[in-house]
């Protein structure tokens, strides 16, 4: 994620006023890798596919003027207006993204943890990850379809031998995510960086086959092309919406470089090179008719064709690289927050946060890519299930959107409902759109969101069933601090710290182990790990400690959701309020719980399966809090769900 952009300008804050305008651009290069990869291989295909549908609709200058005018006022009211404008200013403590839209929301509506507000998290999340594993396969295959074009070699290519160097670059690329990176990040904005200025300088060079395009940039031809074909301009609708994929990446990466060096990137460069490239695009096709099979690659000049389709590949790589790494930040949230199991978040670099690798997502998306690059087996194919899922995220976005400018902002109703309505407006009428080509493949991205809901809300509530038997079943803390006091047990020299997810009542490990080993500690700490809807604490608020009598003390750990636990570290900060012990002295009692699937309780009997399944492939805390293994002592219980 060019976090050694973003290191920089972190060192460079304390600075003096050179050093920060160096961090600034820093900060605005690497973010032109990180967060524009998606949205900048858009023009390889985008115009293609908006023109294979405008044959219907005559294909004349009409259609393209159309084509390239709704493309232009798409980059400008969805990407620069909603969320360059209006939603990069709704951030959550500098994050930005659905999860911590989410958070944000709940933190400032009245209703806290609103259901509503919940479940459009759950949503956004689910289609972010229905999007994530179309991109990596539409962006390297359509960069690498230029081959069969290509001088020299184009000749002896079929679509299968593209395909396969299609998948070797992405097996590499998932491949190398294992080792992290970092070293390889620090490239990525600059070669970004000639890609857009190598599509503005091919646009500029084709403008001058008709100069009639720039009539594109008004509006009026592109609402007249819609009027004029009715069904069939609203269908060719989905694939001008191509121009727009990644246009939430804005957001979503808006804690990692900062509001100003994005929009700076943005208004600079990236706005700039697409308008100029798609402008292009259509002054070709208006004098060349017959570039509209593929205006990309035929707008590259023969003497530069094999560096630009390079760089090409390269740039859909980063692109993809910018995907998974968003994949990644977006589990480890979700993990922090409560939506998903505790799953194996590792670490490929000891000095950048943002560097994490988690094998079962790379798996995952590994296996997803490689499937649809095969089953779609072209670009075409592919970009009929690409958007839908990217629209879907806008809206939930949207309508996020609504409590931040009622309750955060204290907007009037009418405000946030118009704020709401106009871009919703918009969102809608692209969903609609591009659900026109369902069959085509967008239920793809469909079907694996609705699985991702469906394990989401399952682990939410078997979760919460779990913690109201375990409090149900559980003696509160005081009660049982007043009776071993009154009556107490054998001492064990020490400290014992029992993890649990309720401090106000007695973790089972503790109880279990007054009960078997018949012993109480000489130090007994309760400790609970939080993630704040933050997403980041500092150290001075990290640790909270509650002293319950002589034996027993609560010590209250808060993680933001954008930060990896590491419960050692931080009980290393107890010594700071007067709480000291030894760590290799130090007993860690953990609670295991065996669930057995019951249909006469809580959920659906196939819901409990599920949920046992995600149970029994949670990492184990002992690793996902990075508590030394041979301090830890796990105590199993049996509980049905």
């Amino acid at each position: 994620m060019a976090e050694t952009a973003v290191d920089a300008a972190k060192a460079s804050e304390d600075t003096p006023q050179s050093a920060h305008k160096e961090g600034f651009w820093a900060l605005s290069l690497g973010s032109i890798g990180v967060v524009f990869g998606d949205i900048g291989t858009s023009p390889i295909y985008a115009m293609r596919e908006a023109l294979s549908h405008s044959h219907g609709a005559g294909g004349g200058e009409l259609a393209v003027l159309g084509v390239v005018s709704l493309i232009t006022w798409a980059l400008i009211l969805i990407v620069t207006v909603k969320y360059v404008v209006f939603l990069m200013r709704a951030d959550n403590k500098g994050e930005g993204g659905t999860l911590a839209l989410m958070a944000l929301a709940q933190r400032v509506s009245p209703g806290g943890r609103s259901q509503v507000i919940f479940l459009l998290g759950v949503v956004g999340a689910a289609l972010f990850y229905g999007d994530g594993i179309i991109t990596p396969a539409v962006s390297v295959l359509g960069a690498v379809e230029g081959l069969k074009i290509a001088p020299g070699v184009g000749k002896h290519l079929d679509q299968g031998t593209v395909q396969a160097i299609s998948a070797g670059i992405l097996i590499a690329l998932f491949l190398v995510q294992s080792r992290g990176t970092a070293s390889m990040a620090r490239y990525f904005g600059p070669i970004t960086a000639v890609w857009f200025a190598v599509l503005a300088g091919m646009g500029l060079y084709h403008i001058s086959d008709d100069f009639t395009v720039f009539r594109a940039l008004s509006p009026h031809y592109g609402v007249m092309f819609l009027i004029k074909n009715g069904f069939l301009g609203f269908v060719i609708l989905g694939s001008v919406f191509l121009a727009v994929t990644g246009a939430e990446a804005l957001y979503a990466d808006m804690g990692h470089f900062g509001k100003k060096p994005i929009q700076m990137a943005w208004l600079a460069l990236v706005l700039p090179a697409l308008l100029l490239n798609y402008l292009g695009q259509g002054a070709l096709v208006l004098s060349h008719p017959e570039a509209r099979s593929d205006p990309f690659f035929a707008m590259i000049p023969q003497a530069v064709y094999w560096p630009v389709i390079v760089l090409a590949t390269i740039a859909a790589i980063i692109a993809s690289q910018a995907v998974i790494t968003g994949a990644f930040s977006m589990t480890q949230q979700g993990a922090l927050l409560g939506l998903f199991p505790r799953i194996d978040i590792r670490r490929t670099s000891e000095t950048q946060a943002g560097q994490i690798f988690v094998p079962q997502v790379n798996t995952f998306l590994l296996l997803g890519v490689l499937a649809l690059l095969f089953t779609f087996q072209t670009s075409h194919n592919l970009a009929s299930a690409y958007g839908i899922a990217v629209t879907g995220s806008m809206f939930v976005d949207t309508l996020l959107f609504f409590y931040i400018v009622r309750y955060m902002w204290k907007r009037p109703v009418w405000q946030a409902a118009l704020a709401s309505t106009v871009f919703g407006s918009l969102d809608v009428v692209f969903i609609t759109s591009n659900l026109l080509k369902f069959l085509n493949g967008a239920w793809l991205p469909l079907a694996l969101g609705s699985c991702l809901i469906l394990v989401m809300l399952t682990w939410t509530r078997g979760a919460r069933i779990l913690t109201d038997k375990t409090r149900r079943d559980s003696v509160p803390l005081i009660e049982l601090a007043e009776i071993l006091k009154a009556r107490g047990p054998h001492r064990a020299p020490g400290t014992a710290i029992f993890l649990t997810s309720d401090p106000d009542t007695a973790p089972v490990a503790l109880m279990h182990n007054l009960k078997h080993n018949k012993v109480l500690h000489e130090k007994n700490i309760i400790l609970t790990v939080n993630t704040a809807e933050t997403p980041r604490v500092s150290d001075e608020n990290r640790v909270r400690i509650e002293p319950v009598n002589d034996d027993f003390k609560k010590v209250i750990i808060a993680y933001g959701f954008m930060e990896t636990p590491n419960v050692p570290k931080a009980l290393g900060l107890c010594r700071k309020q007067g709480l000291k012990f030894d760590i290799m002295a130090t007993s860690f009692f953990l609670g295991r719980r065996s669930v057995v699937p019951s249909a006469q309780s809580g959920m659906p009997l196939w819901q409990d399966k599920l949920f046992i399944f995600l149970m029994k492939n949670a990492a184990n805390p002992t690793e996902f809090y990075k508590i030394p293994p041979g301090r830890v002592v796990e105590m199993g219980t049996q509980v049905t769900v």
